[in-house]
């Protein structure tokens, strides 16, 4: 299920990283945090974010910070239904706050090319309950 997943949302299976939101005790950690994520690989590439709220959100990564905020430019939120297609909404240029990421993949755009997401149905994510 989880590889299916990776396709339907067009992750590739090499570029995929989870962010875990915790409060760091320690000074200087959260600037280890980003370096560390591997985010650095994916500036200019146009990435697939799932926010903790449950959303879908795919853009070109423009620029990260310490906190793991993203800025992405020319996005859309795709937003999944059973009872119609997918519906993509502009929102150009974005910011998602680092403490609302759940997932960040590279997305692969010749396989994103290839879906059909006016005929593709899927439950809506549901948000991240801690």
């Amino acid at each position: 299920m989880e590889g299916r997943l990776m396709v339907l949302l067009g992750f590739r299976r090499s570029q995929v990283f989870q962010h875990i939101s915790s409060v760091a005790g320690v000074a200087g950690a959260g600037a280890a945090m980003a370096s560390d994520t591997g985010l650095e690989s994916l500036i200019d590439q146009t990435i697939s974010v799932i926010t903790n709220d449950g959303r879908n959100i795919v853009g070109v990564l423009r620029g990260f910070d310490q906190a793991t905020n993203l800025i992405l430019d020319e996005s859309h939120e795709r937003v999944y239904s059973t009872k119609a297609g997918v519906e993509q909404v502009v929102l150009g240029l974005h910011i998602i706050r680092g403490d609302n990421i759940g997932v960040v993949g590279e997305l692969d755009e010749e396989l994103d090319s290839n879906l059909d997401l006016s005929a593709l149905r899927a439950q809506p994510l549901k948000a991240v309950q801690h």
